[in-house]
């Protein structure tokens, strides 16, 4: 089993989740009492959180930088970044390791093609849904035409990450918000929806979706998993 070094923190709401989903991965596939073979390295939303909303991403990518480097230190063999936002920063990230990053845009992606999804519904934060790091990636690299939600109803999906779930707060409201979002990208043509913040599969469940969701941290640590028993 290689070991799988992860940037968490961003938050540890989600990073919990791609431990659990990891583990349970590793030991579905091999059995017994065996676990992943991790180093974690969870950072200070606080900070991240802040330097977003200043568009400070180069101070921001010294930081991941920085952390990355730690955890290949340590001795891992290969990075996952536990955030869909923070991937804008895999540039500068790679700069300053040799170690691989299991990318979660190309995680999601090879699994719409193979489900024959070519256009999608991208839900995430305000960076991920307007900027074109992720966005364009999927389209460039893969072919995928994205939808994007409006402006307002950008902006409310946003808040409800920032305020509600990155706390550990769950409203049925915003549940329901979430799920008018996805019946209007349906209706715009969509074949499925991405949610792109690895929050969102926190509030909103296939249940409550009129389209296929690809959850990104079920799919990313999925493929966390696949990476580190490759022989």
């Amino acid at each position: 089993m290689k070991t799988l070094g992860m940037l968490g923190g961003m938050s540890w709401e989600s990073t919990q989740s791609y431990y659990q989903l990891i583990n349970k991965g590793i030991n579905q596939k091999l059995g017994g009492l065996h676990s992943a073979r991790i180093i974690l390295n969870s950072v200070d939303f606080d900070q991240i959180e802040k330097l977003q909303h200043e568009e400070a991403w180069e101070r921001m990518g010294i930081i991941l930088a920085n952390a990355a480097y730690s955890v290949e230190k340590a001795g891992a063999e290969g990075l996952i970044i536990c955030t869909n936002t923070m991937h804008r920063l895999v540039p500068d990230i790679r700069k300053h390791i040799a170690i691989p990053i299991i990318h979660i845009a190309d995680a999601t992606a090879q699994r719409l093609v193979a489900d024959g999804v070519t256009k999608v519904g991208l839900l995430g934060t305000a960076f991920t849904m307007e900027q074109d790091f992720y966005k364009g990636r999927l389209s460039e690299k893969f072919g995928l035409e994205v939808l994007i939600p409006d402006a307002a109803q950008r902006k409310q999906i946003h808040q409800v990450i920032y305020d509600e779930l990155c706390l550990g707060i769950i409203r049925e409201a915003s549940r329901d918000y979430y799920s008018q979002v996805i019946h209007a990208l349906a209706e715009q043509g969509a074949q499925a929806v991405i949610l792109g913040c690895t929050e969102i599969g926190l509030l909103i469940s296939q249940s409550e979706s009129t389209l296929p969701l690809y959850d990104t941290t079920q799919i990313h640590a999925e493929a966390a998993v696949e990476w580190m028993l490759e022989h």
